[in-house]
């Protein structure tokens, strides 16, 4: 414990920005560094609890009071140690994770949390500034061969996890670099691309080779995959967006919102945009969804210069506290005003699309809404809404972005020629405890087995799913699984 005192003397702070008005002319990032000073007194406030929820929070487990303390005291090669052990992309995390550790952290109770997130990306960039993240490859080659099919985040974390074992490890991705959605989903600035970069770069020099262009089941032989590699990940994501089905859905104006954000990161990026371009500039943008992908489509549309932004949500505005339903230390399903919102963003919750209406050439021009009245259910089923009559009205809108999520991964292609059997919902079923589908030698791990998450869930699953590879390969591993971490690493 840094300072037994420090979370009675200081309270949490957060970096500075630049101005909204100044960042929105660029994609570059714009959250700055922690002062030494600050960054201090920030561990300082780490109560090293009795019993640290937010291991529990996490759901990589990350040793958070440790590291904690190593960087109050300026040990950052022991804080990298502590962090690299249980998070392959710190990263990445640090910048992009919604640091459920913090809604448990105990501190959370009666006083601001600790700022976990920030102290981790601190970490990790502190680590690469001194030199301290260099390859770490393996003392012995196992010779099994292992194909890992999607480089997003739990497809990168079992490919490396799975190299530090010892396999052969090829990645396969369709398009055109590696890192899937942290490459074409997540815009720059949030997570700018030379960041993913430095980490593939990392990666090859480890051993594990990237196949890009490479979709399998389309130009790359699946029967080829299965008699030239021992274990198959699948890693694919889930990447079927939800659809609304409306009147007007066909006009032109009317997008998925991933489409209109790997389009921008492809520009940004100096890659050839091969579709149709959507953009939101000049133009009264409405985003259909209130979560994370739709806040990225805000702050694209701003940089894009769009006449308006407005957001709908279905669902009514979220308190701003915790209420006595969501009690620590569960994640509080509080309102949340990203980044992009600040930029300029008229929200709107309980609101419901009608219809998109068009105009003689089939251009979008408006949408047609209706605000929604919530009802508590009295029975075991999920709340319910109905209309509020006369509440409808049209807004003005020559592109709409819908955001309302995704279904499951898509199975034309790989998923349907293999043959893997699919859950309920449309993911890829694997057993629970050995992310084992049907088909011995395939494993699924990340949003293509449990549908879509968060990033640090993803590398959870990357990690686990790796660790039971390896485990099916060569019968024990010497994967550490997350539970086992914390106490082999302290």
């Amino acid at each position: 414990m840094g300072k037994p005192t420090g979370f009675l003397e200081f309270t949490r702070t957060l970096p500075g920005k630049r101005k909204a008005e100044e960042r929105i002319q660029d994609y570059k990032e714009f959250v700055e560094r922690l002062p030494d000073e600050t960054l201090n007194q920030q561990s300082a406030r780490c109560m090293n609890c009795g019993v640290p929820f937010c291991h529990n929070g996490c759901p990589l487990g990350n040793i958070i009071p440790e590291f904690n303390d190593a960087v109050y005291r300026e040990s950052w090669e022991e804080a990298y140690e502590l962090l690299s052990a249980t998070n392959n992309f710190p990263e990445f995390t640090g910048r992009i994770c919604p640091a459920p550790c913090e809604s448990a952290c105990v501190l959370g109770i009666n006083q601001p949390p600790v700022t976990i997130e920030e102290i981790e990306k601190h970490i990790i960039e502190i680590a690469f500034d001194k030199g301290f993240v260099q390859p770490r490859t393996p003392n012995v080659r196992t010779g099994k061969k292992i194909a890992v099919v999607g480089s997003g985040p739990a497809g990168l974390a079992a490919a490396a996890q799975l190299n530090y074992a010892g396999h052969l490890v090829t990645v396969f991705e369709r398009d055109a670099a590696p890192g899937g959605l942290l490459r074409y989903g997540i815009p720059d600035f949030k997570l700018e691309k030379w960041v993913v970069e430095r980490r593939i770069q990392l990666m090859e020099k480890e051993g594990v080779v990237f196949r890009c262009n490479a979709n399998v089941g389309v130009n790359i032989g699946i029967n080829d995959l299965l008699r030239e590699f021992q274990a198959i990940v699948l890693a694919g994501g889930s990447t079927v967006p939800r659809n609304l089905n409306i009147p007007g859905r066909d006009l032109k104006g009317v997008h998925f919102a991933m489409d209109f954000l790997k389009q921008q990161n492809q520009r940004v990026s100096n890659e050839p945009v091969i579709t149709a371009d959507i953009f939101a500039t000049a133009k009264n943008v409405v985003v259909i969804g209130g979560g994370d992908t739709g806040s990225d489509c805000v702050g694209t549309s701003n940089r894009q210069g769009a006449y308006s932004v407005t957001q709908l949500e279905l669902l009514p505005k979220p308190p701003e506290q915790r209420t006595a339903q969501m009690p620590w230390p569960t994640y509080p399903m509080t309102l949340k005003t990203t980044s992009s919102h600040e930029e300029g963003a008229n929200r709107q919750w309980a609101v419901a699309t009608k219809a998109f209406l068009g105009d003689e050439q089939g251009q979008l021009k408006a949408l047609q809404i209706v605000d929604l009245q919530w009802k508590a259910s009295t029975t075991d089923k999920p709340a319910g809404f109905e209309e509020i009559a006369g509440s409808e009205r049209e807004i003005p809108c020559e592109l709409a972005l819908l955001a309302m999520g995704f279904l499951h991964p898509q199975h034309d292609g790989l998923i349907e020629e293999l043959g893997v059997e699919l859950d309920e919902r449309g993911n890829v079923r694997a057993d629970e405890k050995k992310f084992q589908t049907n088909i011995p030698k395939i494993f699924t791990a990340g949003d293509m087995r449990r549908g879509q998450s968060l990033v640090v869930w993803a590398i959870s699953e990357g990690r686990e799913c790796a660790r039971r590879v390896d485990q099916y390969l060569m019968g024990s591993s010497v994967l550490e699984s997350k539970d086992q971490s914390y106490l082999v690493n302290t």
